[in-house]
């Protein structure tokens, strides 16, 4: 199996994706698709439905090289013609994994900027709490 493909299963195993076209559905609804996945070989009703999903949103969309059976293969079903990253992180892995920065070339910039955003917020949390836990600023009052 080749890298790109061995983040899809490292995302399922953390689960950090949503599998199917309902479950994609649901996290693009609730913002949280950060990368949707479209087979190569879905068919163009899957492509629109996809589209659809994140139309108004910063969510991506993207036609991979893979077919519905290497897609499902990568994660323990048949075949699988949508899945949606919901972790910037694992996404922005698994673009960089397509080997083809040029033509993901925007995604790309997208990801790094979400995945760097959610990286400060994971660092301020840690400090926030190490602050509270060593009796650091806002104890007053208190």
């Amino acid at each position: 199996m080749d890298k790109a493909l061995n983040y899809l299963a490292l995302a399922r195993k953390a689960g950090r994706i949503e599998l199917g076209e309902e479950p994609v559905g649901a996290a693009a609804r609730a913002q949280k698709a950060r990368l949707i996945l479209v087979a190569a070989d879905a068919t163009d009703h899957t492509w629109r439905r996809a589209q659809s999903f994140v139309a108004g949103s910063e969510q991506i969309c993207l036609k991979v090289p893979y077919t519905k059976d290497q897609l499902g293969q990568a994660v323990g079903r048949t075949a699988l013609a949508l899945a949606a990253f919901t972790d910037p992180a694992l996404a922005l892995a698994f673009v960089k994994a397509l080997g083809q920065p040029d033509h993901y070339k925007a995604e790309l910039e997208s990801l790094e900027k979400r995945a760097a955003r959610i990286h400060k917020r994971q660092q301020e949390a840690k400090a926030h709490e190490k602050n509270k836990a060593t009796g650091h600023k806002g104890k007053k009052g208190h």
